[in-house]
């Protein structure tokens, strides 16, 4: 019975058990919605129970196919391990990568250097997942994550790290603002004035905290925010002036409603990073990514 089993109908239901409706999975599948409920009734005819309770309502699954979800999860994610690790001894630059990236990377710099990486290589797919940077490690060091990109960190063993971009801080404020006509500004200066604060326990948080701690000065925090774009809506209504790496400034503050100065710090440099796992050999796809964004 186990030899009729057919992966690729395994791994049709488990999408379909996620998606609640077989419509929705053939779309997201991208197969006919008949073809689709073929498959399926191959594979209840392969394992000799039904696995969905069908009704005017949609589908459900039985207690049966609540067994078979479980198991074909687990079997659908080991046999994608198993492609990736024979296609990474093939010929072919080709997979999945799992990549974990701070949300400066991605506003800033990752979607053109990895649109560049895909033209090049189609084979290979991205899953791109949004984290802070001590997470990014982290994932890296666990195995969550092929690769990473963050803020500068000390990095543990177990993980190597490179140069990815120059990030440095930058004031963003209205333009009728009284520091408005000067060209660069010290912290303490900024520090005079009501701030808005995004993403707290973030790296640019801590840092700017633990900056003004050095001057023995106080963040008066105005506002705080879990974006950088919400940061810049809060200066844009005059409620405080805010300090954003260069590319959040950039994409959240670039019109003229906001003025961007540099913040005079040696501190304020703020350099990103790629983080990976120490394996050697590489996948191929892995080792031309790092390529491609250290590039």
């Amino acid at each position: 019975m186990a030899s009729r089993v057919d992966p690729y109908s395994l791994r049709l239901f488990v999408a379909t058990a996620k998606a609640g409706s077989i419509a929705r999975a053939a779309a997201k599948v991208h197969i006919a919605a008949s073809a689709l409920s073929r498959r399926i009734a191959d594979l209840e005819h392969a394992l000799g129970a039904s696995l969905f309770i069908r009704s005017s309502r949609g589908i459900a699954l039985t207690e049966a196919g609540q067994v078979a979800f479980r198991r074909g999860v687990q079997i659908d994610d080991e046999l994608q391990t198993l492609a990736r690790e024979v296609q990474a001894q093939g010929g072919q630059v080709c997979g999945t990568l799992r990549i974990f990236a701070n949300i400066s990377s991605i506003v800033g710099f990752l979607p053109e250097r990895l649109h560049r990486f895909c033209s090049d290589y189609p084979l290979v797919d991205i899953a791109l997942q949004e984290r802070m940077t001590d997470e990014v490690i982290r994932a890296c060091l666990d195995g969550r994550a092929d690769i990473g990109v963050g803020v500068a960190r000390k990095v543990p063993n177990g993980v190597e790290s490179w140069h990815f971009a120059a990030d440095p801080l930058m004031v963003v404020l209205p333009p009728g603002h009284e520091l408005a006509s000067r060209r660069a500004l010290r912290y303490s200066e900024v520090l005079a004035f009501p701030l808005v604060t995004a993403l707290s326990g973030g790296a640019v948080d801590q840092l700017l905290r633990e900056r003004a701690a050095a001057l023995r000065m106080q963040i008066r925090n105005v506002v705080a925010v879990s974006s950088f774009d919400a940061s810049c809506r809060m200066v844009e209504a005059g409620l405080g002036i805010a300090i954003l790496p260069y590319s959040a400034a950039s994409a959240y503050a670039g019109s003229r409603r906001f003025l961007r100065l540099a913040l005079d710090e040696p501190w304020a440099k703020h350099e990103l990073r790629l983080y990976a796992p120490k394996n050697h050999p590489r996948p191929r796809a892995l080792a031309a990514l790092i390529a491609a964004l250290r590039a």
